[in-house]
């Protein structure tokens, strides 16, 4: 399957969360309703099996059916980005592969690494992303995360964005981003397709100003995101810092209290999503950070809380 979207990708690219029913099966129907709310919503683009997406508790086979599911119910209509992180360089090309197959317009992936101690040296990931560059037809966003605990420097960036064919964008979520990606612009040139922020938004003014053009954030609420980078896209600091501090303290609460539940929580709440509930042992939300999450949230009046209603 071929499908055809105008490059570079910009924009908000916000993550799908993964939808569950009470016993903790897959629940295809509110992952369906999930998908329209978010298009519906603005999303520019969507990412599937990100770690926001809690794939770490996912199955191969699950996998494959979200990927299948999402894929052709998106039907074209926004490019999906599709995670196939693994530490296995042959694993890794055989999921891209599929998500190329059935339609993903990018593929994300992190540096290999498992656990909390086995990382592997910039040559063997150089090797790595080679491998993965040659074996597919569709760009790679390389995602530069803590949870890697790989260091990834900006020279070692750009020279595999000027080495490597699909090696072409780049999602930042380090300390100090907007430098990190002022650096990488400089040294990679036209090399770095897009540079991206990440990390639900948090730091999304700076990482705009140092050049960024796409941001991935959480899933929830993409059309406060579009108020930000739409302005700034559009040569209107101002409107992008106005809107920017009108949204941060949502922007805040996902980051560092709602954290992953927060899209699905937000969701349920608004009637896209039947069940917010996580996979075991993963913890559920607070009910005392749901309803702090729910306040700002409804400062706002993001589509979110009305789309189901």
């Amino acid at each position: 399957m071929s499908l055809s979207f105008p490059r570079p990708y910009k924009g908000v690219f916000p993550v799908v969360p993964t939808t569950f029913d009470e016993q903790g099966g897959l629940d295809l129907e509110s992952q369906k309703r999930c998908i329209d709310f978010m298009i519906d919503a603005g999303s520019n683009g969507l990412c599937i099996l990100a770690n926001f997406s809690e794939q770490f508790v996912l199955g191969d086979d699950e996998r494959a059916v979200l990927t299948r599911t999402i894929l052709e119910h998106v039907g074209g209509r926004v490019p999906v980005i599709v995670t196939t992180t693994h530490y296995s360089t042959q694993i890794c090309i055989e999921r891209s592969h599929m998500a190329q197959s059935l339609g993903a317009a990018m593929v994300m992936v992190m540096p290999p690494y498992h656990g909390a101690t086995l990382r592997v040296g910039e040559a063997g990931i150089h090797e790595f992303y080679a491998r993965l560059s040659d074996a597919i037809g569709i760009p790679v966003m390389i995602q530069d995360a803590p949870m890697s605990g790989t260091p990834l420097p900006a020279p070692f960036l750009a020279r595999m964005a000027k080495e490597l064919e699909q090696i072409r964008y780049f999602k930042i979520e380090t300390a100090g981003a907007a430098s990190k990606l002022r650096e990488l612009i400089a040294l990679g040139g036209d090399a770095i397709e897009g540079p991206w922020d990440g990390e639900e938004a948090i730091t999304l003014l700076a990482d705009l100003d140092a050049g960024a053009t796409g941001a991935m954030t959480g899933g929830a609420f993409p059309d406060g995101i579009r108020r930000i980078v739409d302005a700034y896209a559009a040569g209107d600091r101002e409107t992008a810092v106005a809107e920017y501090g009108r949204w941060l303290p949502l922007i805040n609460y996902e980051n560092r209290q709602g954290g992953i539940l927060t899209a699905k929580a937000l969701m349920k709440e608004g009637g896209v999503i039947a069940c917010d509930a996580p996979r075991h042992p993963f913890p559920t939300m607070n009910p005392q950070v749901r309803a702090g999450l729910l306040d700002a949230a409804r400062r706002l009046d993001p589509l979110v809380l009305r789309w189901g209603r």
